[in-house]
């Protein structure tokens, strides 16, 4: 048995018995994400492996059950193991699941899902895996901050034309960095008008990023907010390349009216039911991954800055892309593939900045003490398996000849690593650490580690995770992470 044949056994099976591959995880094993994980990279234990099939024979789907419910001959497992260089038990998928991770979206991505029947559960689906885990790390740690702060050192650096200054947001989140970046924005360039696009395809942060916007608006009203659940490779200009896609694309235009900041909320919080009735994703049953119902483009601006605005406002059927700053903070998984990374995340967006536009992204570093929490629980675990450096290089070779205008600076550690912590307060790191402080510091060392949900659980078990983190809060007198950072930017003609 090899990765692939595992994978279309889970398949096969959530297909026959009408579940979504994320509830088959969660059912099986408690891990909602184990199909998009192992074709990713993830690792699973022998434990792991007989729990799947324990689960299959146990709920048999209808149809061809004998080919589904096979239990992995013990030498088939050896031989996996082995071929990976590892132990019979822990199983590296890498190997067999690199390539369809790099010919696949990653759940960031998008990218249109397959018509369903009512009530399909690989339909309408939701981003609540993981949701507390971001929450709380988004809430204790200053990373959206300094990520912010990075991005508007960058600022600087930009040489804006007529009619607008543009920016591009690959992974709007929850818009902290966003708004952030936009008030620093409006600092320096008080009388410019701004046009913006920000990629999201999860529901829930595009409803948190419009939370935030409405102040931005008042202070800054010569401003074109665009949010769009396209892909890498199409959202920068807002067209989708299939024919059946562009089709079925919705796009909606919000003029404001009003004077006021209050007026404003109203009319976006009005949004409500059409992004809940449009901004839909599914669940692919090819890849596992999250993946638009339909594009979706939706564009606000001041109806009072209408006239000003005519020629920075985007029409349906496409646009130029030409960006003066892309920001791409955290855009893929650190365990993806690097040809995953440099061919559809990276590559595309360097290949939508200006003439003199820059590209700056932003990914976690480890070699912190975050990364030690990690390590005292699974010594042998490494999640940032590439640096900007490697990344830099595999861009380059994917744009070949289109990256001849290109600078690609990965500057060194002083410059681009950066620092951020968690919230605590002095007295709270002491002999006598309190409960919730652990739990917030475990749970950002996991959340910036990406440490699966099994394994997670496996740790919680027996435990261990309390004395680790506890351990390293006292060594350190604190927590904290590191971010690195690089740039790609395009000469001035």
């Amino acid at each position: 048995m090899n990765a692939q044949q595992l994978l279309q056994e889970i398949s096969d099976y959530c297909r026959q018995a009408g579940l979504a591959e994320s509830t088959f995880g969660r059912r099986a094993v408690n891990d909602g994400k184990l199909a998009s994980r192992l074709r990713n990279g993830g690792r699973i234990t022998t434990d792991t492996l007989d729990r799947i099939h324990g689960f299959m024979a146990a709920h048999p789907a209808q149809g061809e059950r004998n080919a589904i419910v096979t239990r992995a001959h013990p030498h088939a497992v050896a031989h996996l193991a082995g071929h990976h260089a590892m132990t019979a038990s822990e199983i590296s998928l890498y190997g067999a699941a690199a390539p369809a991770a790099a010919s696949v979206a990653q759940p960031s991505l998008g990218g249109p899902s397959a018509p369903g029947k009512p009530g399909d559960p690989q339909k309408n689906f939701r981003f609540f895996d993981n949701r507390q885990k971001y929450l709380l790390f988004v809430n204790t740690c200053s990373e959206k901050w300094e990520v912010a702060n990075r991005v508007s050192e960058e600022l600087a650096h930009l040489h804006p034309k007529p009619p607008a200054l543009r920016v591009f947001d690959a992974g709007v989140g929850d818009g902290s960095v966003l708004t952030r970046v936009m008030r620093a924005m409006h600092d320096r360039y008080t009388h410019l008008p701004f046009y913006i696009v920000g990629k999201e395809i999860s529901l829930e942060d595009v409803r948190l990023t419009l939370q935030k916007m409405s102040d931005r608006f008042f202070e800054h009203p010569a401003s074109v907010l665009v949010l769009t659940n396209l892909a890498y490779a199409d959202a920068p200009w807002l067209a989708v390349k299939s024919l059946n896609a562009a089709s079925s694309m919705v796009w909606k235009e919000l003029a404001l009216t009003g004077n006021s900041a209050h007026r404003f909320e109203e009319q976006i919080m009005g949004l409500e039911p059409f992004l809940a009735e449009n901004w839909r994703a599914g669940v692919s049953s090819r890849t596992g991954n999250p993946v638009y119902e339909r594009p979706v483009v939706l564009v606000i601006y001041r109806e009072d800055h209408r006239f000003l605005l005519d020629q920075i406002i985007p029409k349906p059927g496409g646009t130029f892309a030409d960006y003066d700053l892309v920001i791409a903070s955290q855009p893929y998984r650190a365990r993806a593939s690097l040809d995953f990374k440099a061919k559809r995340v990276i590559g595309p967006l360097a290949r939508a900045l200006g003439p003199g536009g820059r590209l700056i992204a932003i990914h976690s570093h480890g070699q912190d003490p975050g990364m030690e929490i990690i390590q005292k629980v699974w010594p042998e675990d490494n999640p940032f398996v590439h640096d900007r450096h490697q990344i830099l290089k595999a861009v380059k070779h994917e744009l070949g000849a289109e990256g001849r205008d290109l600078n690609f600076n990965a500057y060194a550690d002083n410059r681009s690593l950066f620092r951020y912590e968690m919230h605590t307060l002095p007295s709270e790191i002491s002999e006598s650490i309190g409960t919730s402080t652990l739990f917030a510091a475990w749970n950002a060392a996991i959340y910036v580690a990406q440490v699966e949900d099994h394994r997670v659980a496996e740790a919680a078990a027996d435990g261990r995770y309390i004395e680790a983190t506890r351990s390293v809060l006292q060594e350190r007198g604190g927590l904290w992470f590191f971010d690195e950072s690089y740039v790609i930017s395009r000469r001035r003609d």
